[in-house]
């Protein structure tokens, strides 16, 4: 239908056109620039409702003068997402050399040059073209910088958001090709903040593509190590078996700092006092540190599971075998650290409830005891309400001031009862 309506539009335009350019008018013409500004007007409002593949579509389908006339229609805040959906042909025809733009997200390409990584930042194809690297690293990356690395490479790079599945069979997979896919959950532990970054990693050949929507610390500092550190890596599957060992390292730094607040938490729990402000305070510190210590475990288990289809695959060599051994040592420590933590937690949180159930009973402990105290005057009040003939205190001029002081002897003598049981405290 889009197609259609920008068909008719342009052949509306090309029929009016005509029939003006045979007509002898006076300011012929003004009369011609101003049909065709309204025919453009209703064209450019067409593509404005489109998406750029329904665009790209359409100058793929028309002649190259008609796709000359709409692609001067197209906004140039949208001219680079169309460009991506091009024949190189096309493009080259309607820009020249011009390259689209990737977006705002970061490319990044590592080639190994005397043993250390070397950085080279992609901005356009021509990047690519004289670099061998180890790693291509995208992050943020948008539609059109997932299409330049897939196209240069021959591969289809995911989308990170599209990255949730949990089935073994959606995160660790070969496509026919040869390419090893794996989908990984690495910590991202910021105070408050603290969550799971999903990562696609696509072993292909000597090469290791990685696409994630975040920084991450782990990737960060691997980077620092194999720039600075001869020999750190040695190919593709090292630099894999590193981020997955920085991964676990990360980890069980966060896992020290969750100790290190329980510690605090510990001590605010067994002070002798503790407001329900207070305690409310620390349930919500207990909470977070929960669900930073099940979010540890999650990606532990996420990383061993990772780790182990790399072995089964029978991908590494002796050295790299040893490594990824370690991990999953290293995990399964981690692990057991997760699950004292996740008792302990446990253990504080239904402690902190404890005192919140304790200074509730003080309370109620306060209306009980004054409930009970007023008893006796309720008593003494309603015999001397009950206005009986032979009742003597009626007729005696002191008898007012007798029930008051007796009612409030029996209120007083209630609490220093209570008192010296010390059921007041």
């Amino acid at each position: 239908m889009s197609l259609q309506t920008v068909n008719d539009l342009l052949r509306k335009h090309k029929l009016v056109e005509g029939m003006l350019s045979n007509q002898t008018m006076p300011r012929r013409k003004l009369v011609t620039a101003l049909v065709q500004k309204q025919h453009m007007v209703e064209l450019r409002g067409v593509l404005d409702k489109l998406s750029a593949v329904e665009i790209g579509h359409i100058l793929q389908s028309i002649d190259l003068d008609d796709a000359r006339l709409v692609w001067e229609q197209v906004e140039d805040a949208r001219q680079d997402d169309v460009l991506w959906e091009l024949s190189d042909a096309l493009r080259e025809a309607l820009v020249g050399d011009r390259e689209p733009h990737c977006g705002v997200g970061q490319m990044s390409a590592f080639e190994l040059v005397d043993g250390r990584l070397s950085k080279v930042a992609i901005t356009c194809r021509h990047d690519l073209l004289a670099i061998q690297p180890i790693w291509v690293d995208l992050l943020a990356p948008s539609k059109a910088q997932r299409a330049l690395i897939g196209q240069h490479y021959g591969l289809d790079l995911p989308d990170p958001l599209d990255l949730t599945d949990l089935e073994a069979s959606a995160r660790f997979y070969v496509e026919d090709q040869h390419e090893i896919h794996i989908h990984s959950d690495f910590l991202l532990d910021r105070e408050g903040k603290s969550r799971s970054v999903p990562v696609a990693f696509i072993l292909r050949g000597e090469m290791l593509f990685s696409v994630r929507s975040e920084e991450l610390p782990v990737f960060r500092l691997q980077r620092l190590r194999a720039r600075t550190q001869p020999g750190f890596v040695s190919d593709c599957k090292d630099m894999l078996l590193d981020l997955y060992g920085a991964e676990a390292e990360y980890s069980a730094d966060a896992l020290e700092n969750v100790y290190a607040q329980l510690e605090n938490v510990s001590k605010q729990v067994l002070s002798q006092n503790i407001s329900d402000e207070e305690a409310a305070a620390i349930l919500a510190d207990i909470a977070e540190e929960e669900d930073l210590n099940g979010r540890i475990r999650r990606n532990m288990l996420d990383t061993q599971r990772a780790v182990s289809f790399l072995i089964r695959r029978k991908l590494l060599n002796t050295t790299q075998l040893d490594d990824a051994q370690q991990i999953l040592r290293d995990i399964e420590s981690l692990n057991s650290h997760t699950a004292f933590l996740f008792d302990k937690i446990n253990f504080l949180m239904d402690a902190t409830v404890g005192f919140i159930n304790i200074n509730q009973n003080k309370v109620i402990k306060i209306f009980s005891v004054a409930s009970v105290a007023m008893l006796p005057p309720t008593l003494i009040a309603s015999i001397y309400g009950m206005n009986f003939d032979n009742m003597p205190e009626l007729k005696w001029a002191l008898g007012y001031p007798f029930a008051l002081v007796l009612m409030t002897i029996s209120v007083v003598a209630p609490f220093v009862f209570f008192k010296r049981k010390g059921w007041l405290r």
